[in-house]
C-alpha cells in the first residue's frame, strides 16, 4: 500500500494524461489550454498539473495522518513544482522528463553521501531499529540504493531523450510516460523484491545466532 501511495501522482499522470482530450473538453481545465498546441503538449501540460496537485494532496495526507513529514514527498514535491511549473508555462516537456532523472539522482547523493557524513548510512538509520544486521551488511544495502536510484535515473534519461528518436514527437512521449509508471515501477518492485531476500537471509542468520547464544551454545 506504502509503494501505491508513494507513487500515487506518479499514476495520476499517467491517467490524466491519456484522459486529458476528455478532461479539456469536458472541465475548465480547456480553458487553460491553448487550442493551438499539439495534443501531446496539451496532454502533458494537464498531466503536470495534476499531478503537482496530487504531490501537494499526499504530502498534506501524509501529515494529517502521522503528523510528519517524509522527505520523499517533500523533495518530490519540490521537484515536480519547480520543474513541472516551467514545462507548463513554456509548454515544453522536456523539464518534467528530467524530473525522474533529478529526483532518483539526488537521492543517490543522499544515500552515497551519508556513508561519510555522521556513524551511519541512511538505510540504517532509517531502518535499524525495526532490525539488526552487521555493519558490512548495511554498507551492502546503502550502496545497492546508490546503484538503484542511479540505473533508474539513467533509465529515464534514455527513454525520454534518446530510444527511438526517429517515432514522432508525441509517440516519443507517449513510450516515456508509459516508462515512467510501468517501467521504473517495475524497476522498484524488482529492487524491493531483491533486496527483501537478501534481507531475509541476513536477518534469519542473525535470529539463528542470538537463539544459539542465549541457549549457551556456541554460533
Amino acid at each position: 500500500m506504502k509503494l501505491l501511495f508513494d507513487f500515487f501522482p506518479i499514476i495520476l499522470f499517467f491517467l490524466s494524461y491519456y484522459q486529458a482530450s476528455f478532461l479539456i473538453e469536458n472541465t475548465f481545465i480547456g480553458q487553460l489550454i491553448d487550442p493551438a498546441k499539439p495534443d501531446f503538449i496539451a496532454a502533458t501540460i494537464v498531466a503536470t498539473g495534476i499531478a503537482i496537485v496530487a504531490s501537494f494532496v499526499q504530502v498534506t495526507y501524509h501529515w494529517i495522518n502521522t503528523r510528519k513529514f517524509e522527505r520523499m514527498h517533500l523533495f518530490s514535491l519540490t521537484i515536480i513544482t519547480v520543474l513541472g511549473g516551467i514545462t507548463i508555462y513554456l509548454g515544453n516537456p522536456a523539464f518534467i522528463q528530467w524530473k525522474p532523472t533529478v529526483l532518483n539522482w539526488l537521492f543517490a547523493l543522499v544515500f552515497l553521501f551519508s556513508m561519510f557524513i555522521g556513524n551511519k548510512p541512511i538505510i540504517q538509520r532509517m531502518m535499524g531499529e525495526q532490525i539488526k544486521l552487521p555493519e558490512n551488511v548495511w554498507t551492502t544495502l546503502n550502496l545497492s540504493w546508490v546503484v538503484f536510484f542511479f540505473i533508474s535515473g539513467a533509465a529515464n534519461l534514455y527513454v525520454a531523450f534518446y530510444y527511438d528518436l526517429q517515432a514522432e514527437a508525441g509517440a516519443r512521449m507517449d513510450t516515456w510516460v508509459n516508462f515512467k509508471l510501468f517501467g521504473l515501477m517495475g524497476l522498484t518492485i524488482g529492487f524491493v523484491i531483491l533486496q527483501a531476500i537478501y534481507l531475509s537471509r541476513h536477518i534469519s542468520e542473525e535470529d539463528v545466532a542470538n537463539n544459539q547464544d542465549s541457549n549457551g551454545e556456541q554460533p
